[in-house]
């Protein structure tokens, strides 16, 4: 006995939503398996062929469905949307600051990280405010930072302004918007700051302590 022809079409249109969803299940864990082995944030050129695709919207629509799953999990991790359709899997800037003792990268000492706190909240700044503000050891602490990639120099008139880098956001966990980083940034840098404006205060009562007494 024959299928009724709308059950057949039924049926197969069944199989094909079936298959579908197999395919978008399995293209949604390869994103996700890209994003968590490497670390660092794949573009979408990268992450069409982690899928096999040559569609780069329709990859960029796997990517912001995954996006999608992760903010509703409401866990520690986030998949962010950068610069240059770039997408990085990290740990929320909330928690980074609890874990980053764990973290297998370089660690900045109190110096430079001072400094690189300095140049974050008041990018961009320039060079010599910098180094009038935090000393001269931090002409040190730039050159560390410039070399590991997490700040840059643009000339500005006679002098050289600083800021912050892709990678700085990257590195440690942030969003490259300038007014949404600051906010972070407390987060992450709020003992070097607490520490740096301790600093920067006594520093000034000693230049007003030394102006009176010239004065004297």
């Amino acid at each position: 006995m024959e299928k009724p022809k709308n059950q057949t079409v039924d049926s197969t249109l069944e199989v094909e939503q079936a298959v579908e969803a197999s395919r978008k299940a399995h293209h949604l864990a390869l994103l996700e398996a890209a994003l968590y082995v490497t670390g660092r944030p794949l573009d979408l050129n990268e992450l069409c062929q982690v899928v096999g695709s040559r569609s780069k919207k329709r990859t960029q629509t796997y990517i912001e469905i995954l996006m999608k799953e992760y903010a509703e999990r409401n866990t520690a991790l986030e998949i962010l949307s950068l610069k240059n359709e770039r997408y990085v899997l990290q740990v929320k800037a909330e928690f980074t600051h609890l874990i980053k003792k764990l973290v297998n990268r370089p660690l900045l000492s109190s110096g430079p990280l001072k400094t690189l706190s300095y140049i974050a909240y008041r990018q961009p700044i320039s060079q010599k405010r910098v180094i009038d503000i935090r000393g001269q050891h931090a002409y040190g602490h730039v050159k560390m930072l410039k070399e590991m990639g997490l700040i840059a120099a643009e000339r500005s008139g006679r002098s050289l302004a600083l800021k912050t880098t892709d990678y700085f956001a990257d590195y440690f966990g942030l969003t490259t918007d300038t007014v949404m980083m600051k906010k972070d940034l407390k987060k992450i840098f709020g003992e070097a700051i607490k520490e740096d404006a301790a600093e920067r205060q006594q520093q000034e009562q000693q230049e007003n302590q030394d102006s009176n007494t010239k004065q004297a």
